[in-house]
């Protein structure tokens, strides 16, 4: 394990110190990060989503903004704008709050579509088209969106094509006994973000992208990863499954976990472990499994039964 492997690990211990008995919800927005994705959390108020890409921000040595998205956050407060100077008799551009390198978008499915659409447009392009003029954000852009669940007050539904720029999806939920108990006998986590200090830095994360990106793929991996994508378009269950995005982002996301765990190639449980992550966001189900009330966790763990896994070695 070279040097830049223990530090990330290092990292991510940092982060479970502070977000407490979410160690695999830890690992897997690293992995994210490792990928150069972005994350969705669909989750109730109060679980420490902030807290935890406060977190992520501070070890990994990120420039850190959030943004409470409320109907009215306008497009502009995220690409930035011109406000004419008087002292230099012209106007000046100030950047908006996408001009750092981990955007954490608060509760995104309670403003407007306009300002929905500039940040997703953002998250794919990585710059910004503001009053003529093209400017790149700071490398590494990433992005951590929360939403409320569906059905709340004051909610709208993203566009199908706008959820798929997210690499994974996920929520945190409440912690388990034992971790709330210790929770509630230790420091306030606002002292305990004030003592984080960068483990990474930023070049370094984008070093660990690069390597992570050259984990071997063989045939056999790349043919299971797409049984599996293929396997939700034609499911019973499902009105809509995924598409080709979900192909990429599940090889990039396992590519990460095998690189995570030391090795120089993919096994199939790395990508089995993935599929729920990167599916979850991307699968509708249609009147059948309503009526049947079966749940998105069921139809993915049905389609990881049904697929093969190809005859390779695990972990080891």
């Amino acid at each position: 394990m070279n040097s830049l492997s223990s530090k990330t690990r290092e990292a991510a211990e940092k982060v479970n110190n502070i977000i407490i008995g979410k160690d695999d919800k830890v690992r897997e927005i690293m992995l994210a990060f490792l990928a150069g994705g972005h994350i969705m959390l669909e989750d109730i108020p109060g679980v420490g989503k902030t807290t935890l890409a406060l977190a992520f921000s501070r070890v990994l040595g990120l420039e850190c903004n959030r943004v409470q998205f409320t109907p009215d956050v306008m497009p502009s407060d995220l690409t930035g704008f011109s406000v004419y100077s008087a002292k230099d008799g012209k106007f000046v551009y100030h950047e908006g709050s996408v001009f750092c390198n981990l955007l954490l978008a608060d509760e995104i499915n309670r403003t407007s579509p306009k300002t929905q659409s500039a940040l997703l447009e953002v998250m794919e392009e990585r710059r910004v088209t503001a009053e003529g003029v093209t400017r790149n954000v700071p490398e590494p852009f990433l992005v951590i969106a929360t939403q409320n669940p569906f059905g709340s007050a004051g909610t709208q539904y993203l566009p199908d094509s706008q959820i798929d720029r997210f690499m994974i999806s996920m929520t945190i939920g409440y912690p388990d006994f034992e971790s709330e108990l210790q929770m509630a006998k230790s420091p306030d986590s606002s002292d305990k973000l004030a003592k984080l200090s960068p483990i990474l830095s930023r070049d370094e994360l984008l070093r660990l992208q690069t390597e992570s990106k050259k984990t071997y793929v063989s045939d056999e991996i790349y043919d299971y990863i797409l049984r599996l994508v293929t396997a939700t378009r034609g499911h019973r269950y499902l009105e809509k499954g995924a598409g080709p995005r979900a192909t990429i982002a599940l090889v990039k996301m396992s590519k990460a976990a095998a690189w995570y765990d030391g090795r120089e190639f993919v096994v199939p449980s790395d990508v089995s472990e993935q599929f729920k992550y990167v599916a979850m966001h991307r699968i509708f189900p249609g009147m059948t499994a309503r009526a049947e009330d079966v749940s998105k966790e069921q139809i993915i763990d049905d389609i990881l039964r049904a697929v093969d896994k190809p005859p390779m070695g695990e972990r080891r």
